[in-house]
């Protein structure tokens, strides 16, 4: 298992559309649920993406589907941060239901690289970032 910190708690209300015809989420949604855990938690420490500056993208993306998550319920979404390198960082995102925190239905996770957008390039991680991303979660 890989060392890692927990940063970042979110829910997210499961939508009767995210159900499919086998009446359980789609295996799309969990990547959706994913992105959105990582992108509430890039906001929350003031992160957007700049275009004309320096900011995070995604360079892969994964996820194994552990049980079947099901129409009505809350996805409880715990993102974790793990290998910090000099201009990347590894996270990773489990996913349990409010109504059952202990279990993990899928567990995902992406490599973050630090760019700078301008010149398409990969960036050092400034020490501002770096110190916000290890920020252990408080609630």
């Amino acid at each position: 298992m890989v060392e890692r910190t927990l940063v970042f708690e979110t829910t997210i209300p499961i939508r009767w559309g995210d159900m499919d015809r086998m009446g359980h989420v789609n295996n799309t949604l969990y990547f959706r649920y994913l992105e959105q855990a990582r992108i509430s938690w890039f906001e929350e420490m003031g992160l957007p993406p700049d275009p004309s500056g320096m900011g995070p993208v995604i360079v892969n993306a994964h996820c194994t589907f552990d049980r079947q998550l099901e129409y009505p319920g809350t996805v409880l979404c715990r993102v974790y941060v793990g290998t910090i390198g000099r201009s990347s960082f590894e996270t990773y995102t489990d996913l349990a239901r409010t109504d059952d925190p202990d279990t993990v239905y899928a567990h995902g996770g992406a490599k973050v690289v630090w760019v700078n957008f301008p010149a398409k390039k990969s960036a050092p991680l400034p020490d501002e970032i770096r110190s916000a991303i290890v920020r252990p979660w408080g609630g």
